[in-house]
């Protein structure tokens, strides 16, 4: 099926999947804080778990948002488009979409690195720069393992992208905006979310 004459149906969809995360996380400066009655309806959706535990003072929130919005959509179109070379372990995915997933998540969690330090939520430093490369690729090794195939890659991406980037910039990078705030709520949060999936 073809939309606007030119865009393919799946291409336009994977254009808003990177859009919609991108666009959101320009307005976290917009807001002061989450408010805890946000917090259940907020959950619903993978790409605000990383707002609801870490919100816009973290890294690690913006680790899990490029990598899952900018990362995983342009994995699909490029994979799509020019991954003839199919990996080993997983037909289902290419060299060229993981490639593409790890760049793509790693220059836009630089740049929103460089946003958000415009506003003061985080401070750049080329440590935090490689603490996302080291979870971009993190991200990108798991999105192509057959299990986020038989998953959701919605799901493991982010779940991968939580965890790699909080042991990088907590431990790693000397803590790196992850604060005892943010590792206080991690508890609360994820009883909110599986409570709410039951």
């Amino acid at each position: 099926m073809m939309v606007l004459g030119f865009w393919e149906e799946k291409l336009c969809r994977k254009l808003v999947h990177i859009s919609d995360g991108q666009v959101y996380f320009l307005m976290w400066p917009l807001f002061r804080t989450m408010r805890a009655s946000q917090r259940s309806t907020v959950l619903r959706r993978a790409l605000d778990f990383a707002a609801v535990i870490f919100w816009r003072t973290s890294p690690v929130s913006i680790a899990v948002i490029c990598n899952l919005c900018a990362g995983d959509g342009v994995a699909d179109i490029a994979g799509r488009r020019f991954g003839c070379a199919k990996l080993p372990y997983n037909t289902d995915k290419s060299y060229t979409g993981t490639t593409a997933m790890f760049f793509a998540g790693f220059v836009s969690s630089v740049l929103f690195m460089c946003y958000f330090d415009l506003f003061g939520f985080v401070e750049q430093s080329w440590t935090m720069a490689v603490g996302f490369g080291i979870t971009s690729l993190a991200a990108a090794t798991v999105e192509s393992l057959p299990v986020s195939t038989r998953l959701d890659d919605n799901l493991t991406v982010p779940l991968a992208s939580t965890l790699v980037g909080g042991l990088v910039f907590y431990y790693v990078c000397g803590g790196g905006g992850a604060g005892s705030d943010d590792w206080s709520t991690i508890s609360a949060s994820a009883a909110v979310a599986f409570a709410g999936s039951i």
